[in-house]
């Protein structure tokens, strides 16, 4: 698996958060299943907010830097220095960011990662395009409701009913636009044509 990790890696940097990430076991490679990418968070990073998945499973690997991290109940703050991992299985709440001064770099294992890694993708793509906010979210309220779905993403503290009632009446509505048609131009174009 190393030498594959090192061949055909890309890197997109995201120009409104600094952060960058690198694919080193896209998903596409995997079926869908797994996913192996790379942070870089700059100093002061805010990462992302309490949440959690209903499917997928992460692994947080810190390379260099510390990574601090919300995990389970909200409060409940651990710091990841240069080695150390922490397993997030589905449901776990969790959220991540440098809170130093210096740049972090960690990885993460996504077990199911198909629908994750369009989401890093479009999040990313629509950065680059000037159509986030200040903290690197979509503008458009569709587009960012497709990549939730997509991302098997839920926000800590709204009730998950309400939550994927508002979500799927957003996807719907994305749909009738074809909201998804202007996402495609960020995925992966293995990951569009099936290879």
């Amino acid at each position: 698996m190393a030498s594959s990790e090192t061949t055909e890696m890309e890197t997109i940097v995201n120009p409104v958060t600094g952060d960058r990430m690198t694919f080193m076991q896209p998903s596409y490679r995997h079926q869908g299943q797994y996913a192996k990418i790379r942070f870089d968070l700059p100093p002061g990073a805010k990462g992302s907010p309490l949440h959690y998945h209903t499917k997928m499973d992460e692994t947080f690997t810190v390379v260099s830097g510390c990574l601090e991290m919300e995990v389970g109940q909200k409060g409940n703050r651990r710091r990841l220095q240069a080695g150390e991992s922490l397993q997030v299985p589905a449901g776990m709440h969790h959220s991540f960011c440098n809170s130093s001064g210096e740049w972090v770099t960690f990885t993460t294992e996504n077990r199911p990662a198909a629908g994750f890694e369009q989401f890093l993708r479009g999040l990313y793509g629509l950065a680059i395009d000037g159509k986030v906010n200040a903290n690197g979210m979509p503008t458009n309220p569709l587009q960012l409701a497709v990549l939730l779905k997509l991302s098997d993403t839920v926000p800590v503290g709204v009730p998950l009913l309400l939550f994927n009632l508002l979500l799927n009446t957003l996807v719907r509505v994305g749909q009738q636009f074809q909201v998804e048609t202007s996402l495609l131009k960020y995925w992966h174009t293995t990951e569009r044509n099936g290879q």
